[in-house]
């Protein structure tokens, strides 16, 4: 389904806001090269029971990290939840659709592009969200929590993986 990913590969050295781009851009395509080759089937698995974690679950609620932190939090956005929780809190990793994961990777390939605009428009990290929902926090902030959060979520991938074909590495 999914195939050539390629991840930029962060320099060793340089400024803080390119570095913290290409960092989460990295983070996105780990998540990305986990899902690489595998079908819906394989996606929508639960590999590791009883926990209801799947890859295209991760996937599905990545999507919703990027909007929520990027278009809803940082610049006010009045756009919907491209996953709606509305009558499911979990609904990004309980509503599983083998049938709709081509689907679910483009949303968040979109949702992705959104939230890389909406970070190269503000002119630095200090700027402040627009909503005060959760607490004001500064771009940097979200640029830094994004990238946790991929990393913690990308763990949780490599074991999904493994436990569906074997497949391990970065």
């Amino acid at each position: 389904m999914l195939t050539g990913v390629t991840r930029p590969e962060p320099p060793p050295t340089g400024d803080e806001r390119p570095m913290l781009a290409v960092w989460l851009d990295y983070q996105r395509a780990t998540l990305l090269v986990k899902c690489e080759g595998l079908d819906g089937a394989a996606l929508g698995s639960r590999a590791v029971p009883p926990s209801a974690l799947s890859l295209l679950g991760l996937v599905r609620h990545m999507t919703l990290v990027e909007w929520s932190w990027f278009d809803h939090v940082f610049a006010g956005s009045p756009s919907p939840e491209p996953i709606s929780t509305v009558d499911d809190i979990d609904a990004d990793f309980n509503d599983i659709d083998p049938d709709r994961a081509a689907a679910d990777l483009e949303l968040f390939g979109h949702q992705c592009e959104v939230s890389r605009s909406i970070a190269a428009a503000a002119e630095d990290l200090d700027i402040l969200s627009v909503s005060t929902e959760r607490t004001t926090v500064s771009l940097r902030w979200i640029m830094i929590h994004m990238i946790e959060e991929y990393a913690r979520h990308n763990g949780h991938a490599d074991l999904l993986r493994e436990q569906i074909d074997g497949a391990v590495g970065e």
